[in-house]
Formats: C-alpha cells, structure tokens, sequence
C-alpha cells in the first residue's frame, strides 16, 4: 500500500469527515471493523462533541479496531491518507489547503457545533473529495456543514436511524434532502469505497464523446422541466455536468444516456436531481463583514427616507430564507436607531417551493447559534424545545412567493436588491439579462449586493461600486438600459 501511495499528493484523495456523538462508539466501531484491512486511500477525521475538561482516549480505542495510522489532531499537521485523526477536546478544528488548523472554541461547551465547523471548512478547502458521514448522536449537529459539502460537490452518508443508540443527529441530516446513502454502519465502507473509485470516471464518461452527451443533456432538462416547471438550460454546463455526474456516481451508473433512461424510469429521481441542480448554501449573516458594511449602507438610505416613505427589499434566490431575514433583522434595528416610521416590505423569492415553505414558518434548528449573536436571538427569535421562530415582529415584514428570476418579470420600485451567489451558477447569457432586470427592479441610488465572486459584468455604467470587496453597488438610471423581457 505504501508503494501505491507514494508521491500522492492532498487534494488527489478523498478526505472523509465522520461526525458522531452520544451513541457514536458502537457505529464507528463497526464501521471501521468493516473497512478493507488494506486502506482505500482516503484520509478519516472523527469530529465528536467531547467534555472541554477531559483528555479524550479516543484515539487508542479506535486504533483497536483499523490498521490505519490513528492519531489525535495537531495543529498544523499535514493531512496524509491511510490516517485517522481525531478532534482534541476543547477545539475547533479546521483546514487550509490539506494543514489541520486547531482554533480556541468561540462559543461555550454546549453552544459549540463542532462537527458543522469542520465541515464547512473541509467543504472549502476539499470541494468534490469531501465526504461526509453523520452517526448517532443528539442535536442537530452536522445538518448545515452537509449543505455545504453537497454544495461543494462531496458525498454525504447517514446512518439508517434504526440502528442508531441517539437518532436526532442522522435523522436532522436526512431531512435536509441531501443524504446519497442512508446505511447501517458497517455497511458504508463498500459503499463508499465505489463510489469513490468510480468519481473521476464518471465525469469523463459524461463529456465523451461531447455530441452524445449535449443531445443526453437537452433531454434530462425537458424531464425536468416537464415534472418541475423549472427550465435549468440556462445554468453552466460544467456545474449541470458535475451534478448529474454525482447522481450518475451514487447509482453507479458511468453512461449519460443510461441515466437519462433511469430518470424516465423513476420520477423521483427527476425530483433529486432537481434538488441537486439547486443547491445553495446559505445562513444567517452570511460573511458577517459583507453584512456589516450592508448595514452601514442602508443606514444612509434609510436617513434619506421620511417618516410613512416605502422602503421595498428583494431577495431573488432566497432558498430557506435566513438571508431574508437577516436584512430585515438589520432593518429593524436601523429603524430603532433612527426613529424612523418606515414602510417594510421585504420578497423573498425562489423556484424551489420546498425551500419556500421552510422560510415562511420562520423556524430554524439551534445550529443558527453559529451564526447569530446571542443577543439577537434573544430580541428576534422564541426558542421552543430544539428550535428558534422569528418573532412575529420580523416575518410580518417579509412575504415569500416562488419565482424564476430568468423567466418571471422582476419586481419594481425596489431599494435594495440582495441576490448573492445565484450568478455564479447562470451562463453569460443568463446573467447579462438578470443584471439587466436587477438594474430596472432598482430604484435610482438604490443598493445592489451580490455574493464574494459575483459582479454587475458588463452593466459597469449602469452601478456605482459602495464596497468593491463586499460587492455592494448603488444603482444608476439610464435612459439606455431596459429590462431584458
């Protein structure tokens, strides 16, 4: 196995994350007596929710029960396949381009989220060779980290509830939508292992050769525009590609045009595909610096207004809502800060109605405490039992409705337009003509927020640059721009 591995490099294996807490030992026990005695390759954290006061022993117990090399996590150790590592107690853990980075917990033992924070740091830094596994264990730890390992390309496993000692944590994974396989434990590692081999295949199996592959395309969109009424031809073909090419990996299926057939075959997998296709990680102050700069833009905005004036707020691709009603978090306390009596109304809007109807109940998982400061949860959200609700307060200035931002009129009158990480997913075509709707639905001197990677592209007259880092831009009328219709 040595000489197999010899000069491999991180970033050409897969890296699994196993998040596991009360209950955890009995599935990683027999999940890793049924791993091959000669390792796959692959490198293994344990990421546990462990007493912040005592040593953990973890790593001798669990070097009882696989051949690979077992360690607890250094900081700055460098990530090397056939080893499992293993969180220290009283640590976040991380990782920066395949360096184990050990960071002082932020939040209090019992607040921490540990399993999320390291998946959504191995999502970063892993992309598509992220692998995800949630095992028994209380909470809901783990849900929002698969969201971004789906969404950087990795796979996700959960263990089948049934044979869980504490069946919250696999049971909140699932529910997402999100998890390929939901398996006993001891039945992961064949299952994971061919997937695996299989990835890099899959991928240039779809593209080769290309003609076949575009007419097999065209096809799969008009399934899924004839059960869903969403049209995804408009989307980048790479990431389409991607895609369907880890839905093709999870059936083990290496040709496009037989999984065009299994589609016909099985609606419901026109449904999961259609999942897949949307994909898009968000929460609550999402980059909390973009956030902070947003509001220092509004406060002027709203100083502009007099008491009984509209202040109208779109959110296209607003997904489960928590960036919706982050900004009007952000508006009310302006509104407090001011003294202004301002008119709210705030559009969240998606094509996935799913999505739709988890942000009109308001209601969202304990994991938000990540995200939101303890004492706006405490102002704006009611915590029952494992949830926290928006108070009626702040959902009474939002209204959610689905909406295809490509084939729908926009909204008007808007001030501000907040639609982050939803361009970087459309062709050039499709983004020439939402930039152009944006710039009609905005009102003049109104704000424009976009995602990190995203920008107005070629409407550079048509928007002033507020925050070039944090792409915040006011919007310029012009007799020359119109709506893209």
């Amino acid at each position: 196995m040595e000489k197999k591995l010899k000069g491999k490099n991180y970033g050409e294996f897969p890296i699994v994350a196993i998040g596991a807490s009360a209950g955890g030992f009995d599935a990683l026990k027999k999940f890793f007596i049924a791993m091959p005695s000669d390792n796959p390759g692959m490198a293994f954290f344990l990421v546990q929710h462990l007493d912040p006061a005592h040593e953990s022993t973890m790593a001798d117990l669990m070097g009882r029960y696989t051949t690979m090399v077992v360690v607890q996590a250094e900081d700055g150790m460098k990530v090397e396949p056939d080893h499992l590592y293993i969180i220290p107690p009283n640590k976040d853990m991380g990782m920066m381009n395949g360096i184990i980075q050990l960071m002082d917990p932020s939040e209090p033992h019992g607040l921490r989220l540990p399993i999320n924070y390291f998946l959504n740091h191995l999502a970063d830094d892993q992309k598509e060779n992220s692998i995800a596994i949630i095992f028994s264990g209380y909470g809901s730890d783990g849900t929002l980290g698969i969201k971004a390992i789906k969404a950087a390309g990795g796979m996700i496993m959960a263990q089948d509830p049934e044979t869980a000692d504490s069946d919250s944590m696999p049971n909140n994974a699932i529910q997402t939508g999100l998890v390929d396989f939901i398996l006993p434990p001891e039945e992961m590692p064949e299952k994971m292992i061919s997937y695996v081999k299989s990835a890099h295949k899959t991928i240039n199996k779809i593209l080769t050769p290309k003609e076949e592959s575009e007419q097999a395309l065209r096809k799969i969109f008009m399934l899924v525009r004839s059960r869903t009424g969403r049209d995804f031809s408009y989307y980048k073909e790479n990431t389409v590609y991607r895609r369907i090419g880890r839905r093709m990996n999870v059936h083990q299926i290496e040709n496009i045009p037989i999984y065009l057939r299994y589609l016909q075959e099985n609606p419901l997998e026109i449904d999961i595909l259609f999942k897949e296709l949307l994909i898009n990680v968000t929460n609550f102050f999402r980059d909390d610096k973009a956030f902070d700069s947003l509001k220092n833009n509004i406060r002027d905005l709203i100083i502009e207004k007099s008491d009984g004036d509209n202040i109208r707020v779109w959110v296209p691709g607003c997904s489960s809502g928590e960036e919706v009603y982050s900004i009007a978090i952000i508006i009310n306390e302006l509104l407090e800060e001011s003294g202004k009596n301002l008119d709210v109304q705030i559009f969240g809007t998606d094509i996935d109605t799913d999505a739709i109807t988890t942000a009109r109940s308001g209601t969202y998982s304990t994991s938000i405490s990540a995200d939101v400061n303890p004492e706006r949860l405490k102002k704006f959200f009611v915590k029952k039992d494992n949830i926290y609700i928006i108070k009626n307060h702040i959902r009474e200035m939002v209204v959610f409705a689905p909406h295809d931002v490509i084939k729908d009129p926009p909204f008007t009158r808007i001030d501000i337009l907040s639609c982050r990480n939803l361009l970087i997913y459309l062709n050039g075509d499709a983004q020439e003509k939402t930039i152009s709707n944006f710039n009609y639905a905005i009102n003049k001197d109104g704000l424009l927020f976009l995602g990190p990677s995203e920008s107005v592209g070629g409407f550079v007259d048509a928007f002033n640059a507020l925050d070039k880092k944090w792409k915040i831009f006011r919007c310029i009328k012009t007799p020359n721009l119109f709506a893209g219709l």
